[in-house]
This record gives C-alpha cells, structure tokens and sequence, in this order.
C-alpha cells in the first residue's frame, strides 16, 4: 500500500489546553505512523500512513484520547489537499500580511443554507470564500479585533480549525521535508 504524507489539525489548544509536543511525536510514532513532526505547542502534527485520512483522523483521535486524555476535534488532509488549499487562496494580501489571511479545515463542506446565513453575518471589513471544506478568512484588522471569526462555527453548524497563513507554509515545508 502507498504512504500519504498528512497534516493533523488538533482544534482548541492552547491556553488551559496544553498538547505537549514531544509526547505528541512519541504517542503518534508508537501508535504505528512514520515521519512524525510537530510544528509550535498548538496543536499541528505531520506524519506519514498507509492509510486514508478518516482513518488516520480517527486512529490520532483515539490515540490523543487514550494516551494524552485529549478529546477535541481533530482535521486531517493530505499533503495533496493541503497543496490545493494553499493554491486556492483568494487573499494575495496573504504574501504581506501572514497573520491577517487565515485558512480552516472543516469537518465537512457546509450546508448552502448556512453559507448564506454566514454571508449574512459578513457585514465588517472581514472577508471570507468557502471551497468545499475550507474556508480562507481575511481580517484587515487582525483576529484579535474579529467579531466575526468567533460566530463562523456556530452559524455553519460544524467544527472546523485555522491557521494563519504563515503557519500554512510552514506545515506544507515540514510535510514536505518528511
């Protein structure tokens, strides 16, 4: 069977919830993957499986439960998809402002009708796109000053997590590295 190169999200850490990241590595190399590095104490791993990536999000969730006693949503792509979401951004201003340009995982691509409601709540100077289960976010003044990021989750009725656009480029170099 092939090996796919992955990138795992783990959503919610940071802050009260730690995920520390040379436990992570040992619990993910022990638990059968190959290739596994961490990129920053919040939450982003790379690893190499034979397997496809329901599998693996659900054998690093099972791993994370049993091993670490972490029990938030995990997302999973491929290095493939993850070359696609980069590729697909809508934002240029990305290239100068790294932190202003963000990029989420979904579970799943989101329902029509609550892409319209989310449109509806898009009154700022924020500016979203969806494409299937990502969606890419442009705060011009910062996630901290985000009204609306916070109400993205709730209104599409789904989990999802972010990053910004720095730290997209730099999982694809660690993925890619691997």
């Amino acid at each position: 069977m092939s090996k796919t190169r992955f990138i795992v999200l783990f959503r919610g850490v940071g802050g009260a919830t730690q995920l520390p990241v040379k436990e992570l590595r040992e619990v993910l190399g022990e638990g059968g993957f190959s290739g596994v590095a961490t990129y920053i104490n919040s939450g982003n791993a790379v690893l190499t499986a034979t397997s496809g990536e329901e599998d693996v999000r659900r054998r690093v969730s099972d791993l994370a439960k049993t091993r670490m006693g972490f029990q938030k949503a995990i997302m999973v792509r491929s290095l493939d998809e993850w070359e696609a979401m980069i590729a697909g951004n809508p934002f240029p201003q990305a290239e100068n402002a790294p932190t202003c340009v963000h990029v989420y995982a979904m579970e799943r691509e989101p329902e029509l009708e609550r892409v319209q409601a989310l449109k509806a709540l898009a009154t700022g100077t924020e500016e979203f796109r969806i494409n299937g289960r990502t969606l890419n976010l442009y705060t011009p003044d910062g996630m901290g000053q985000s009204r609306f990021a916070p109400r993205m989750e709730r209104t599409l009725k789904l989990e999802m997590t972010g990053r910004n656009w720095r730290s997209m480029l730099a999982l694809r170099r660690l993925a890619r590295d691997g």
